[in-house]
This record gives C-alpha cells, sequence and structure tokens, in this order.
C-alpha cells in the first residue's frame, strides 16, 4: 500500500517548444507518511498534485497507488479508482450550495458500494472530529470560511482514502482559521493513517510535517522547516 512516483515529467506544448514544468520527480511514500511541497507560484506544485490525483497524465514517468498504474486504467475505471483511493482538500473548499453539511460530506459516498447508513454514520462521526456536529443541517452560506474548509477535509475523508492530496489548504483564510485547519488535517491524517501530500505557501503549515520538499525548476528538492511538535 504505497505510492510510488518514479522519474515523472510533464511538458506543455508552446508555439516555441515544450514548456517543461516538471522534470524527473521521484519519491515513495508509505501510509502514516505526510509530505509538505513547497515552492514559488508556477513552480508546479498544483500541477504535481494534480497529476497524483489523476486529474492530469504525466508526459514521462510513472505513477502507482497499491501497485496500480491509475493511468493505465480506463476512464470509468479511473474514475472509480480516484473515488475510491484519492481524497481532496483544495484551496477553495467547493462545497455545493444547495447541500447542507451533512449532505456535501456525502456527496462522494454517491456512486460508492458501501451501505448508506454506514456512510452517515462515518460523516458523522467525521463532523463531530472536526467540530461541526451542531452545524450538519447549514447550508455553507451560513457557515464561515474556516468551518467551509473543516466540512471540505470530512468529505475528503468519507471514504477512508490511501491518498489524501490538499493544495493550498489555508490560503483563502486568516491566521486564527489557517492554524486550526492545519492542526485539523494533520490530527485526522495520524488518526486515518493515509498518505498526505500537502503544498502550502506557508511555513507555519510545512513545519507541521515529517518531511518537507521544496519544488524548484521543476526538481523536488527535500528541506528542513523544524517540524512543530503537536499533540
Amino acid at each position: 500500500m504505497t505510492l510510488v512516483v518514479d522519474g515523472l515529467g510533464k511538458d506543455y506544448p508552446t508555439r516555441s517548444g515544450p514548456l517543461v514544468v516538471l522534470r524527473e520527480i521521484s519519491l515513495t511514500l508509505r501510509p502514516g507518511d505526510a509530505l509538505a511541497i513547497m515552492g514559488p507560484s508556477g513552480s508546479g506544485k498544483s500541477t504535481l498534485l494534480h497529476i497524483l490525483g489523476t486529474l492530469d497524465s504525466p508526459t514521462r514517468g510513472r505513477v502507482t497507488l497499491q501497485g496500480v498504474d491509475p493511468f493505465a486504467l480506463s476512464h470509468r475505471e479511473l474514475a472509480t479508482f480516484r473515488n475510491r483511493h484519492i481524497g481532496f482538500v483544495f484551496q477553495d473548499h467547493h462545497l455545493l450550495p444547495q447541500c447542507n453539511v451533512l449532505e456535501n460530506v456525502l456527496v462522494p459516498t454517491l456512486v460508492s458500494d458501501r451501505a448508506p447508513a454506514d456512510n452517515e454514520r462515518r460523516a458523522r462521526l467525521l463532523l463531530e472530529r472536526v467540530g461541526l456536529a451542531q452545524r450538519l443541517e447549514h447550508r455553507p452560506a451560513e457557515l464561515s470560511g474556516g468551518e467551509r474548509q473543516r466540512v471540505a477535509l470530512a468529505r475528503a475523508l468519507i471514504l477512508q482514502p490511501l491518498l489524501v492530496l490538499a493544495d493550498e489548504p489555508t490560503g483563502n483564510l486568516d491566521a486564527d482559521n489557517a492554524a486550526t485547519v492545519a492542526d485539523l488535517l494533520w490530527e485526522l491524517h495520524c488518526q486515518e493513517n493515509n498518505i498526505l501530500i500537502v503544498v502550502t505557501h506557508s511555513w507555519e503549515v510545512a513545519r507541521r510535517f515529517p518531511r518537507q520538499a521544496e519544488l524548484r525548476q521543476g526538481t523536488l528538492h527535500d528541506v528542513s522547516y523544524a517540524p512543530k511538535n503537536i499533540p
């Protein structure tokens, strides 16, 4: 049950020739591992995350999760694989405005083969973990920015994915809410024992992780930001 990235590269065609965004990225992560990726705007952080999440495909190299190459799957198989094994948290929460908190968390389960009662039980448990047990019937417009992002965390974890990808999850939040969401992201990762990769511009977020890397000129470099101890 590992994520293996081997020689990953991504180019985009331009009139003057290929624009190389990612080059020769290799890494291996196992359940319980957590990696924070930093780097300047335009360095390819989101592109890398989108490829790992199978939302984009690499130009070269290989990605396997649980021994499966998702890019060798059919479109339908890939959609099922992504839904079952990968959870996403984006900078913008992407909650459905017409649905309440509980319904938003349950959205990924609509194509799940797990019993609806089990899904709802887990959704309520996750919302209790993120401190929103009293907000189940509220719609996104009735929540603060920090609360919306906490709903997004619960939604990302509803199907117990092996891989959780977070792209600037605190980028739209004030300092207090950002700290709360970052702490919850780390705590839930420890409880769920998944593989967590977070892209962030925040050193405060990166310091929470035992492994940190910086993306520079398309290449990933291990760095250290003095991890912060969190109970």
